[in-house]
């Protein structure tokens, strides 16, 4: 999982670390894909590294997988950061340990989640956190119909009652998402306290420490397994480093509030992952909701936008701009 630095505008947990510059270098043969692609491509790293995460389970466990996943990309981005450790007041490591626990609290749950229901309906349901923070922030009338299609999806996906999914698992789903809504605001926060990516390894250092222990504690020596290490070390590269990368480079070309209307076809890209990698079949009421929240979600941030450039329309024609 990994933000534009306005929550307005971000959608998910993608957008607000590519708001903070990425370890990447320049564009090179990744650039030839166009912006777009290189959204898109990230987009089917997350969802596919998550689907990678759930075969790990059984051998690690998901505490277990998600100290590993926190672990390997927070020592890849410490290593290709460097980030400095002197000079930074009491809030701005106030802020980054709050973005690590935040980061860390969002894919726990996340993982206890897709350990119990499938992965397009757990990122589905994440989804609606970002999307509540973009309805609140905007604070305009059209988005309770945005509010409105979400919940008509969530009741749709639920089976007018969470019947048809464990709800154990929905509600993990749902803090997670109350977690990536946190995760957007405090990405941006440290992104204005910290150069470059230096918030952001520093915040995946303090979640994998915080993490370590509980995935030794359900796992133990199935962590230091060779099998078992490698795997976790692809899914941090599939599920963070990779997507932080094309992201950076696509935002390089990309305005933030089209990079947020992709990023909201996350549901859509988890569900085709689950199906190609887990089995997961949906069912026509569960796509059908589904489709309703990635609406919901471009929606919102469409309004968003539109009143974004309104707003700068007017302080043009009074002069008051800049």
């Amino acid at each position: 999982m990994t933000t534009p630095a306005t929550p307005a505008s971000a959608t998910t947990p993608q957008s607000a670390t590519a708001a903070t510059p990425s370890p990447a270098g320049g564009p090179g043969r990744l650039g030839s894909l166009g912006p777009v692609g290189l959204v898109l491509a990230g987009g089917v790293s997350v969802q596919f590294g998550g689907a990678l995460a759930v075969t790990l389970m059984p051998r690690a466990g998901a505490l277990g997988v998600v100290a590993l996943r926190l672990l390997v990309a927070a020592v890849v981005l410490l290593l290709v950061c460097r980030p400095r450790l002197r000079g930074h007041s009491r809030t701005d490591w106030g802020t980054v340990v709050v973005f690590g626990i935040t980061m860390a609290a969002m894919n726990g749950l996340f993982y206890q989640a897709v350990a119990r229901i499938p992965l397009g309906p757990a990122v589905t349901l994440e989804v609606l956190g970002p999307l509540a923070l973009s309805v609140l922030a905007s604070r305009r009338a059209i988005n309770m119909v945005w509010a409105a299609l979400a919940l008509a999806g969530v009741f749709l996906l639920g089976g007018g009652g969470f019947s048809g999914l464990d709800p154990t698992g929905a509600a993990f789903a749902l803090g997670a998402g109350a977690m990536w809504a946190a995760y957007i605001v405090f990405s941006a926060r440290t992104g204005r306290r910290f150069p470059q990516a230096d918030g952001l390894a520093l915040a995946m250092a303090v979640g994998a420490v915080l993490f370590l222990p509980l995935g030794i504690a359900e796992s133990g020596a199935k962590l230091a397994d060779p099998v078992t290490l490698g795997l976790g070390a692809a899914v941090a590269l599939l599920s963070s480093v990779l997507p932080y990368t094309l992201e950076l480079l696509a935002l390089r070309r990309l305005p933030a509030s089209t990079f947020a209307i992709l990023m909201s076809l996350e549901p859509a890209i988890a569900a085709t992952a689950g199906f190609l990698i887990l089995d997961q079949a949906l069912s026509a009421m569960e796509a059908a909701a589904i489709a309703l929240v990635v609406a919901a979600s471009m929606g919102a941030v469409r309004t968003q936008v539109g009143r974004g450039r309104k707003k700068t329309a007017a302080l043009e024609s009074t002069g008051l701009e800049g």
